[in-house]
């Protein structure tokens, strides 16, 4: 009986101690959360630090920024080219889809060819002549080579002086655009178009000179172009009459005469 009394005064000290460590915890946790609750920069500090911590275990994004995959370096973002908008199509594609053109393209075992719907003899240049030259513009397949070579084959036409000279104020900005386009092929297939222009209609040309023989003077400093220009130069001075050198002078002052 005795020794029960022992063991029964022990755990009551047990117990007694227990609930001492309790009331001590708490006692501690309660001064703490007092302490939090009327301080509010540290119970805003406390609230952001756990927002952020929980935050960044959760976010399936954040955890990749902090443990990289070794396939992340060897697959970069890039723009998923299916997912962009194609481009409206240009104004000489447009008529082009259309059958607005009459001609199409036969490809040939060598070189490609035009074929007509009627006679080019028998067609209004207007507005043909100038959407052919808006053409010079493309750089697709086959635009580029229906522009050129329908510009070309119009103007070989017999009356093609008297069709085409009323067009030139319409025609003079859209060769302008083609001469001054960055593409070295548009700006080829545009000096080429004003060279045919030239031959076809003669001095009524010379006039509008002054619009186009800027483009020309930038390209001379390329050097791969300084020899076709000074050839174009040299028939436009040709087929412009006699006021043509003058025009070409004011604006290439190093341009050489054929004459002299």
């Amino acid at each position: 009986m005795l020794v029960c009394c022992q063991w029964s005064e022990g755990e009551a000290m047990q117990k007694s101690q227990c609930h001492g460590d309790i009331q001590l915890r708490n006692r501690v946790t309660g001064n703490y959360d007092q302490r939090i609750s009327s301080n509010p920069q540290i119970k805003h500090r406390t609230t952001v630090q756990r927002s952020k911590s929980s935050s960044s275990t959760s976010s399936p994004e954040a955890a990749r920024k902090v443990h990289p995959r070794p396939s992340d370096k060897l697959n970069p973002k890039t723009i998923n080219p299916f997912g962009e908008q194609s481009r409206a199509p240009s104004a000489f594609a447009a008529v082009y889809s259309k059958g607005g053109i009459p001609c199409r393209l036969v490809h040939g075992a060598v070189k490609h060819r035009l074929q007509w719907d009627c006679p080019p003899e028998s067609l209004a240049f207007d507005p043909l002549l100038i959407t052919l030259a808006e053409g010079l513009r493309e750089t697709k397949h086959p635009y580029t080579f229906v522009s050129k070579e329908g510009f070309r084959e119009l103007l070989l036409v017999q009356d093609a002086p008297e069709k085409a000279v009323p067009l030139l104020p319409r025609l003079i900005p859209v060769l302008k655009a083609a001469l001054a386009h960055s593409d070295d092929e548009v700006f080829g297939r545009g000096l080429s178009a004003l060279v045919q222009l030239s031959v076809a209609v003669g001095p009524p040309l010379s006039p509008h000179l002054k619009h186009l023989l800027t483009s020309l003077f930038k390209r001379l400093r390329d050097k791969k172009f300084k020899e076709p220009i000074t050839s174009a130069l040299q028939k436009l001075e040709q087929h412009g009459g006699s006021g043509s050198l003058i025009i070409i002078k004011a604006k290439i002052p190093t341009y050489c005469s054929i004459c002299c």
